[in-house]
């Protein structure tokens, strides 16, 4: 077997060509910015979620497992955990701890995953995305929100209380469920246990819009890319980078192998603790106003050595594991 045909560059090649042509693109100024936040809408707003419930509308219940989800979590808690320990609970070190730990399981890891290893290998990627956002962001948010409280001390006009804190929660976990990603693969999934089938007339739309929605979102990071500035950031943006692209895939990887998780289940999760940075984490850093550059720059890094590094967690995952 040659290089050329080995399912890993067979099922790399397209994602990253994909991005290219969009790095082209943006470039070229053949999609100019004005344009971006439009396809986004469209890749998020329309295409994700008819490919996200067409995918769970057939899944049962029953036949999930969710020992992968609490061994993933497991590995980016600790992670997580322990970054933002080192560096101190601030706005800048929360934020930096979800550049580590915040995989790019839409826009990257569902077209890699659906080449890679096909309708199971997607459904076990969708059930942590499910909730992946849900956890993530929520466990962000309440530490954003203490760590400034505890910046701005007792000039804050309003004093971060238990019941604040709770409010923010409960805020924060509403946004997570009421958004394009997870609604869609809810929704779906009840769906399919009311043992009813989609007309024809519904289900060959969707599975078009579905089929669209990889293409689309792989070119839309290669713009994004375009735009990328490393101006006195690539230092510490490349450890950021290494860290989430090889350190959370062997700690995910330890994990499941933990929970007695093995096959498919256990490379799909490293493949996708080993994805780049997701973009909602520069959403954070806008938010609360810090690291911007510096996250936009770990997004670039990461996306960029993501090439090499998820080259080589796919190569070693098929020497390794029987799928």
């Amino acid at each position: 077997m040659t290089l050329t045909e080995h399912p890993v560059f067979l099922s790399l090649s397209p994602v990253f060509l994909l991005i290219g042509i969009g790095y082209l693109a943006g470039q070229m100024r053949w999609i100019g910015s004005a344009s971006v936040q439009d396809l986004s809408n469209l890749v998020f707003l329309v295409l994700g979620p008819a490919l996200l419930f067409i995918t769970m509308s057939t899944v049962q219940i029953h036949e999930l497992d969710l020992r992968p989800v609490g061994a993933y979590f497991l590995a980016v808690g600790l992670l997580f955990g322990l970054s933002v320990l080192l560096r101190g609970l601030s706005c800048r070190s929360v934020v930096l701890a979800l550049a580590g730990t915040f995989s790019n399981l839409v826009m990257i890891g569902i077209m890699l995953v659906k080449l890679a290893y096909g309708q199971a290998g997607l459904v076990t990627l969708l059930t942590l995305i499910s909730v992946h956002s849900l956890v993530l962001l929520t466990a962000a948010t309440i530490l954003l929100e203490l760590a400034q409280a505890r910046e701005q001390g007792a000039q804050r006009a309003s004093p971060l209380t238990p019941w604040r804190i709770v409010r923010i929660a409960a805020s924060a976990i509403k946004s997570a469920l009421i958004h394009p990603v997870p609604l869609p693969i809810i929704c779906g999934l009840l769906f399919a246990q009311t043992g009813w089938a989609l007309p024809q007339v519904v289900e060959l739309p969707l599975q078009l819009l579905g089929n669209a929605f990889g293409p689309l979102a792989l070119v839309l990071v290669g713009v994004s890319l375009a735009g990328l500035s490393l101006r006195g950031h690539w230092r510490p943006a490349l450890g950021l980078a290494l860290s989430k692209n090889l350190l959370l895939p062997i700690l995910v990887g330890a994990s499941a192998w933990a929970f007695g998780i093995e096959g498919l289940a256990l490379v799909v999760l490293v493949v996708a603790a080993g994805l780049p940075v997701g973009a909602n984490v520069y959403l954070f850093a806008q938010r609360y106003r810090v690291v911007q550059d510096l996250t936009t720059a770990t997004m670039g890094v990461s996306t960029l050595l993501a090439l090499f590094t998820l080259s080589a967690w796919m190569l070693l995952l098929s020497w390794l594991v029987q799928v």
